[in-house]
């Protein structure tokens, strides 16, 4: 396995700086976000697409630090109601796969999307109960009309450019939990995949162990996201996982993402990946930083720090003993 880090975090810096100081912390990769959600503060697709120059002086920039792209990040909401902001997220999305098509990166990362309730919906509608019924009929309409047509499409389209697409389960979106990432993949193909992030399993009270075994079975895991979350035992009496509070309000909130190591023992994560090599991931554990309580850079190297104890980095090898 290799160890990287979703340069978002470091979108205040200059792209080479970020990777100079990238490379000083000893990681060996970098997801590189480009659009949507991400933003473009180090990547712009629009600016590097058809432009053999400032391609080959963006790849040399990583190459040369002795580091790799393990994947190019566009979550937005392909599926929204809206229809200006589904095409721009779409347009990000295709333009992203071209990139990542001419950089050699295997893996495009972005979230499922999510639909309105009818066509003429206004706002994302993300049904999570069976009752009252009319939730189930909005589910049902959804992944018939929206979810399952869109993604067909698209992952024939990443497949042509020799991309995987890894979905990221997420709250607030039509895939967001290990079934409804295999429902989809069961519906377009294996293009299909999880970025599996523990952060948002946590907080859906999903064991991650867990369910890197239920897609790691699969073969449905295309990238992971080293992201902690801590749950407040008092405050989630009070609001439950589904805490529809503002991140800022840090006291009162059920549960809080924070850098790893500092939601959950080392041994848990240590338990994460093993789960991943034990289901034959062998990839870039991407580390995301969206701690409140931690400066963008404290938070990374506390991170770094931790994950570095236990990654797997070298082949298994013959089992000597047995």
């Amino acid at each position: 396995m290799k160890l990287g880090v979703f340069t978002v975090v470091f979108g205040q810096k200059l792209f080479p700086d970020a990777l100079d100081y990238i490379k000083s912390v000893g990681l060996d990769a970098v997801e590189i976000g480009t659009g949507n959600y991400p933003g473009t503060a180090h990547c712009n697709p629009d600016e590097l697409l058809g432009n053999p120059d400032k391609l080959k002086r963006f790849k040399y920039e990583v190459e040369s630090r002795g580091l790799m792209i393990s994947a190019l990040s566009c979550h937005g909401n392909p599926l929204h109601p809206n229809k200006d902001v589904a095409k721009e997220s779409h347009d990000v999305f295709a333009k992203t796969v071209l990139l990542a098509e001419q950089l050699e990166v295997s893996t495009v990362v972005g979230f499922s999307g999510c639909p309105g309730d009818h066509d003429g919906a206004k706002y994302p509608n993300w049904p999570v109960t069976a009752w009252p019924p009319d939730y189930l009929e909005v589910f049902d309409w959804q992944w018939r009309e929206k979810v399952i047509p869109y993604w067909k499409e698209t992952g024939k389209f990443a497949s042509e450019h020799n991309v995987k697409i890894a979905l990221e389960m997420h709250g607030g979106f039509s895939v967001h939990t290990p079934a409804t990432l295999l429902k989809l993949r069961e519906a377009v193909g294996e293009v299909i995949g999880a970025n599996l992030d523990p952060s948002h399993m946590w907080w859906q009270g999903i064991d991650p162990v867990q369910a890197i075994k239920v897609l790691g079975k699969e073969g449905a895991i295309h990238y992971f996201h080293a992201k902690d979350t801590a749950i407040d035992p008092v405050n989630v009496n009070t609001y439950g996982l589904t805490d529809m509070q503002h991140y800022g309000n840090l006291m009162t909130r059920s549960w809080n993402f924070r850098t790893v190591g500092f939601g959950h023992d080392l041994k848990t994560w240590a338990d994460m990946i093993s789960a991943l090599r034990l289901v034959g991931y062998d990839y870039v554990v991407s580390m995301e930083h969206e701690d409140a309580l931690m400066s963008p850079e404290e938070g990374f190297e506390k991170g770094a720090a931790n994950l570095k104890q236990i990654i797997l980095r070298e082949p298994v090898g013959e089992m000597w003993w047995a």
